[in-house]
This record gives C-alpha cells, structure tokens and sequence, in this order.
C-alpha cells in the first residue's frame, strides 16, 4: 500500500517547480525504468509489481531497495492511464556542458514547447547516436514526465542542455556550419550534408526566432509533395538527421 507521503512527493514531481526544488524525477513504465536500471542515474525510490520484479535481473543485480506495490496504486500515483510494471523516482544530474565542434553533428532545439515533441526528438537523436542536445530555455522541461514517457529510454543516453541560444551560437567556432529547418531553405534533396556542425529546429508554430535565424549560416527545408500544410516538428527532425546521415 502506498503510504499517503509517498503518493504527494510522487505527485509533486509531476510539476517543474517541486521537480527543481527535490532535483528529482518521474520515470514510469516497463522499458523506461529498465532504462533506468541500466544507467548510471542514482535511483532515490523504486515501486515495482511483482510481474516486473520477477522480470527484472537489474534490481537483484544492483541490490536495489524497492517497495512492491500493485497495479492500482501504481497507475494512481503516476501519470500514464495504466502501468502495470514500475515507477522510479530518480535524481538528476548536474549540469554537463557541452561545446559543439566539427567532429559531429549536434542538434539545438528552438523554443520547442510540447513535452512529447521534446521526448520524441531527444528519442530520434538517440537513433542516430547524436549524445548531445542543446535547448533554448523556453523549450519543454527535459524532466518533465512526459518528455521521459516520450523518449522510451533515451533520455538515459542523450544529454540535454539549456542555453540562451542566441548568445550560445554566436560564441562558437566562425568554420561551424550552422543549419536551421525553414520552409524559406534550400531543398536537402539538392543537398549533400554531412553529419558535422550544428542543425537548428524551430517552434511547432513560428519555427526558428529571428534573432536565432541570424546567427545560422544555412537555411534547409524538406521539399513538399503533397497539400499538407506543414510537418510535426518531431517528424521533420528525423527526416532531416537521416539526409544528414544519409552520405556521412
């Protein structure tokens, strides 16, 4: 049974404020927390069934202390609408910066508001290997429980820092090429791109800020075939990274 303490710090998490102020996190869900028993998070508290406990050699392994508790009071502590498995509350991480170069391709992130857009794209970045996100501070909050929910995992490998961007991009390198998603570009298809620099994506509705878009020295679209009028900004990043990929 979940005791009454328990049930309000879980609850509390859910909002950015407490997030901060405990530096700690939600994660829920079978693949996420065996994401998370995987990596190198320190776990502060661990609720699983004993359909997951009996599934997982993690916590036997690591010798973590966890509390069993079923499906009912699981799913009401949490976010999602059933989790038949595990909820772990994890701390976070300091900071690590990260200072972009020409030996990869880093992707920046706009002023991306939705948390499942952010958890989406932090997942696609992980399938292409990029390790390194940098975020305007109006996007969505990394440790929002919906961004982990939406990551499936990846935020476990993907390391996400919040910048002002503006400021951020005109102290790098001048021989960085710095390219931004607009439907004013030049046609990647036209294009060969190299895994190298910095790739910019912009706001699900006003895409790039002007005074992001100024610092960029390359604008790129994906061409349209099609009436649609425009594409979800998760959708496009990973249409992009793969023609950045593509010839690398």
């Amino acid at each position: 049974m979940l005791s009454k303490a328990a049930l309000k710090y879980i609850n509390s998490l859910q909002v950015k404020k407490y997030r901060h102020l405990h530096q700690a996190f939600l994660v829920e869900g079978a693949k996420s927390v065996k994401e998370l028993l995987l990596s190198d998070y320190t776990i502060e508290k661990l609720f699983v069934t004993e359909e997951f406990l009996g599934k997982s050699t993690e916590i036997k392994a690591k010798s973590l202390t966890y509390e069993l508790i079923d499906e009912k009071d699981l799913t009401r502590a949490g976010t999602f609408s059933t989790n038949n498995a595990a909820l772990a509350i994890a701390k976070m991480k300091a900071p690590a910066f990260f200072a972009p170069d020409l030996s990869t391709l880093t992707l920046a992130l706009d002023d991306i508001r939705d948390p499942g857009n952010l958890g989406t794209i932090i997942r696609i970045a992980d399938w292409y290997g990029l390790q390194h996100i940098i975020c305007s501070e109006t996007c969505a909050d990394f440790y929002n429980p919906k961004v982990i929910a939406a990551t499936m995992g990846s935020f476990t490998r993907v390391n996400v820092v919040y910048v002002t961007l503006p400021e951020f991009l005109k102290k790098l390198p001048a021989d960085l090429p710095l390219y931004g998603a607009s439907l004013h570009g030049q046609n990647i298809h036209r294009l060969t791109l190299q895994p190298t620099g910095v790739l910019i994506m912009g706001n699900e509705a006003h895409g790039i800020r002007p005074e992001v878009e100024s610092c960029l020295t390359q604008l790129i679209k994906i061409p349209r075939f099609g009436k649609a009028e425009s594409l979800n900004v998760a959708n496009a990043t990973g249409i992009i990274l793969d023609n950045f990929f593509r010839n690398g």
